[in-house]
């Protein structure tokens, strides 16, 4: 974490992770525009930041998006602001609130976390059905092949979820996973108890797409999942938004606990 709080302490550092507070998905030409800084100055900042975890970037042609990532900040939180007096941690918790409340990219939520274990245990943890029981409380079953259907089986609720749109996007072993995400039926929707008129506006917008690209760093792995596909007002984003850190922090203790090393069903093929 010595990185983030080396990262944290310089005010423009600050001043481009609030940018992208205020309007995140930006590319390196929309940031040097807002401040006075030259781009050499903003190219070596965000390359800190990102060095930090605290910015994330997914590449869309020739041009590099930067998005903020709240991941190293919930990190802060769990460690010290819930064991420590939070009046001395004020700074921590607003910044803490401000990431996970921040106004989102009306198309996609991209978010960047490293967990340590190697990249074939990190796979396991998001296919098979043995593993995300264990930390999800859902089971994902399909043969993985590109274009195969596949299905969500919510364990707790005892609903299972799948049509002919929930197809396998991408599946490269330890490297890269994409599937058409579930559709919200009613009854799933009532068991989680949404807000009312979720279901329709639901209903209504188009299919969207969850990424989960893998990568080496040392002893860990570099996951970064990117939820894709939403159009403006979108009721889906925000649920996934709140969703997926919540279960990357999930599958990155039960990795890293070893918890895992129970699991009752062999590694997914």
């Amino acid at each position: 974490m010595d990185d983030v709080f080396k990262a944290l302490a310089d005010p423009s550092r600050r001043l481009l992770l609030d940018s992208l507070n205020a309007q995140n998905g930006q590319t390196l030409n929309e940031l040097v525009s807002r401040f006075e800084m030259t781009r050499q100055s903003v190219s070596k900042h965000l390359a800190q930041l990102e060095a930090a975890n605290l910015v994330s970037t997914v590449w869309r042609g020739r041009e590099k998006i930067h998005y903020l990532n709240a991941e190293p900040i919930n990190a802060i939180s769990d460690r010290w602001i819930k064991n420590y007096d939070r009046g001395r941690v004020a700074a921590l918790a607003d910044l803490k609130n401000a990431l996970e409340n921040r106004t989102m990219n009306d198309e996609e939520f991209v978010y960047t976390t490293y967990i340590e274990a190697p990249p074939e245990l990190v796979w396991r943890g998001l296919t098979d059905p043995a593993f995300t029981r264990r930390y999800w409380g859902v089971e994902l079953l399909s043969d993985w092949k590109p274009g195969s259907t596949y299905a969500f089986v919510h364990d707790k609720r005892g609903i299972t979820v799948t049509d002919a749109e929930m197809v396998v996007k991408a599946y490269d072993p330890y490297t890269r996973l994409s599937y058409a995400w579930q559709e919200y039926p009613k009854e799933l929707v009532e068991s989680i108890g949404f807000a009312d008129g979720f279901y329709e506006k639901a209903l209504a917008e188009p299919r969207s797409t969850v990424s989960f690209d893998l990568e080496p760093s040392g002893t860990q792995t570099k996951l970064t999942v990117v939820h894709s596909g939403f159009g403006p007002g979108s009721v889906v984003l925000p649920d996934v938004s709140g969703g997926w850190p919540k279960v990357l922090s999930w599958l990155k203790t039960f990795l890293e606990s070893g918890a895992y090393e129970s699991a009752d069903t062999p590694a997914a093929k």
